[in-house]
């Protein structure tokens, strides 16, 4: 016996779709602030992000966010980007 595929459908709702269009805008606009820090958000997929959550919060379809990744507080720390330059010879 076959497995039988699920009828899909939407997997977001139209709310949804409406509310990171929403944030998409406010972004280009460069009104859209993220929660905690009220940063300015340039990145497109934080706009997205923020638009779904939003969506989430007024009962909108849009799936249960992914539980594998958190964000630790800070940046990880490799090594500085601009430092001094190293020229051949040893100063004295």
């Amino acid at each position: 016996m076959a497995a039988r595929k699920k009828s899909g459908g939407r997997k977001y709702g139209k709310a949804a779709s409406k509310r990171v269009e929403s944030a998409m805008r406010r972004k280009k606009k460069g009104t859209l602030r993220s929660g905690r820090s009220g940063k300015k958000v340039t990145s497109r997929k934080q706009a997205i992000a923020i638009g779904l959550s939003e969506a989430r919060e007024k009962g909108a379809k849009v799936p249960r966010k992914r539980g594998g990744r958190k964000s630790s507080g800070g940046r990880k720390s490799g090594g500085k980007k601009g430092g001094r330059k190293s020229s051949g010879r040893k100063r004295r």
